[in-house]
């Protein structure tokens, strides 16, 4: 670092984003990004709007959230679109937690929170999964700090029922219950209809993932009126223009075109039970997912070898470095051909290995 750089960030770990290598063409299963592209009139829409770009964008996405009202019937003032889901996430940090409200969330989840919690100077506690990676919502259970919880979780993929969020939220009545929904649209039950049901509750979403928009960065929150209001106060404090032109006029025809988006959801779940079960079959634990990813291991090989082995075959999976977990490795969910490329090269790994 230099020597300008502030002291209070001196002992600040950054997140480190999925590796996008550019030495070859690889299967790229690392980033959990869609295997699909988007839907023809996203394309189409964007080229539109492209004629636009000397004018500033609408820093309250007016038309965008009257799309999402139409989607997710949510009245446009209960939901807040941002830069990626990671701004909201960081903006809530901001709004929501302090030293007297200090956040809490487990010890195995998405690596931003601990990051965004020491960006922002914010006391947190990391709560241990349990010994089958579920989370125990006993453990948040009137705890009274501001809770922050992945649903589906990553990199485990499990999904925690919408009686446990409750439960949580309900407990907790004065602080904030962040719920983060980056991979609903796999199987899991948005905690959505709760935010009319309770004024702590925040849900975060992403276009990244099931809509087929991760290079567009786009985001949102749901929650009550008055949560919203103290998230734009921080966003019109930051970046009131957060949300460029080409990527509001790309989520607005993502959103008409939401079935197809769905239906590739859909598709993308079938592949996952399918790989699933054939990683099952080599001898794999494989923890349940209702994300669209798959977290494994084996007894055969190591996470590290069998990540670097499968990286030399061109096909890139994600590892962490955390103990309990140093034997996984987390598997985007791609098309069909994409996963039988994925086990046929982990057959031939262990065939080469002797394993």
């Amino acid at each position: 670092m230099s020597r300008f750089f502030s002291e209070k960030y001196a002992g600040l770990e950054p997140y480190t984003p999925g590796e996008q290598p550019q030495d070859r063409a690889y299967i790229k299963l690392n980033t959990n990004e869609s295997p699909f592209p988007p839907s023809v009139s996203v394309a189409a829409a964007v080229k539109e709007e492209s004629e636009l770009l000397q004018l500033y964008c609408d820093p309250e996405c007016r038309e965008l959230r009257e799309e999402m009202s139409k989607v997710f019937g949510v009245n446009s003032k209960n939901i807040m679109m941002v830069n990626g889901s990671d701004e909201a996430l960081n903006f809530a940090f901001m709004a929501f937690a302090d030293q007297k409200r200090p956040l809490v969330f487990p010890d195995i989840t998405y690596g931003f929170y601990p990051v965004f919690a020491q960006l922002n100077r914010i006391p947190y506690t990391e709560i241990p999964l349990k010994s089958d990676f579920s989370i125990n919502p006993a453990d948040y259970t009137a705890i009274n700090k501001t809770v922050v919880i992945a649903n589906p979780n990553a990199p485990t993929g499990l999904f925690l029922g919408l009686d446990a969020i409750e439960q949580i939220v309900s407990s907790n009545p004065d602080n904030a219950v962040i719920i983060d929904e980056a991979y609903i649209d796999f199987g899991g039950e948005s905690a959505l209809p709760l935010t009319a049901k309770y004024d702590n509750l925040l849900v975060i979403g992403t276009f990244s993932k099931s809509r087929s928009l991760a290079g567009a960065r786009l985001g949102f929150a749901f929650g009550n009126e008055k949560l919203i209001a103290d998230l734009n106060t921080i966003r019109y404090s930051t970046n009131p223009y957060n949300v460029n032109r080409l990527t509001a006029r790309a989520g607005i025809a993502a959103l008409k075109d939401n079935g197809y988006y769905m239906n590739n959801c859909r598709i993308i779940e079938k592949n996952r039970e399918k790989t699933a079960a054939a990683l099952k079959d080599l001898g794999f634990t494989v923890i349940p997912s209702k994300a669209n990813f798959i977290f494994a291991k084996s007894d055969r090989i190591g996470g590290e070898k069998l990540y670097s082995a499968l990286k030399e075959k061109g096909i890139l999976v994600r590892r962490f470095n955390k103990e309990r977990i140093a034997d996984f490795c987390r598997i985007t969910v791609g098309t069909d051909e994409q996963m039988t490329l994925l086990t046929d090269a982990i057959k031939t790994i262990f065939k080469e290995m002797n394993l």
